[in-house]
């Protein structure tokens, strides 16, 4: 058995859940349009550039948990996953999963986006867990604050290494795969380092150090 992490977003889907869930409130005018797309977008841009701030990203797109109760959000986000999520699930990335379960891996979805847009996509995937940026809740409401390290950049690995403390596994025999430059300090972590559907950066390094390359979206 080895352990298989994966990034979540332009890796087992093709899009980004953080942006479409903004999207997604946009449509059902959840948010106030004009100065919501705007924030969204420009957070977007900066997270593909790598010069993402990431505490001000996550203070702005949990801020519309602290609108609605527990219920809302759940149907929210359950029409979320039909509308949103569902027609970008990738079978490629699928039959990746599946031989990595068949091979008896853990498999470990790993993400810097909010475990509330992201854990029911795991649990939609079939993977064993997932680690992701928490939000705070207080008194069964979202505060629109965050708990313990982002998952994001070198937050992935100070979040694998605490989750390593409890789940020993080697990272030398370890696979990880992602799309982003941003993945580049956990990428060197381990064992196997694999670029899938590589943005220009990573592709780059990962010619330079004979790293696998994958697409996922071609037709399986």
């Amino acid at each position: 058995m080895a352990l298989a992490i994966f990034d979540l977003d332009h890796t087992l889907i093709h899009g980004d859940s953080d942006h479409s869930w903004g999207e997604f409130l946009l449509t059902h005018k959840l948010v106030d349009e004009q100065a919501y797309r705007q924030q969204n977008d420009q957070f977007f841009q900066d997270y593909q550039n790598a010069c993402l701030d990431i505490d001000a990203y996550l203070r702005f797109a949990m801020a519309p948990l602290t609108q609605y109760s527990p219920e809302e959000l759940s149907q929210w986000h359950a029409r979320f996953m039909r509308e949103c999520i569902e027609p970008i699930m990738l079978p490629k990335a699928q039959q990746l999963l599946a031989e990595h379960r068949a091979r008896g891996d853990y498999l470990l979805i790993i993400t810097a986006t909010n475990g509330f847009i992201t854990r029911p996509i795991a649990e939609h995937l079939g993977v064993d867990e997932i680690l992701a940026t928490d939000p705070e809740v207080q008194d069964g409401r979202y505060t629109g604050n965050y708990v313990g390290t982002p998952c994001f950049g070198a937050g992935k690995v100070t979040n694998l290494e605490r989750w390593l403390e409890r789940h020993p596994y080697p990272l030398d025999e370890s696979y990880f795969y992602s799309d982003s430059i941003n993945d580049l300090p956990l990428l060197e972590q381990v064992g196997h380092p694999v670029a899938v559907n590589p943005d220009e950066r990573l592709s780059a390094i990962a010619a330079e150090r004979s790293w696998p390359v994958m697409d996922l979206h071609e037709p399986s």
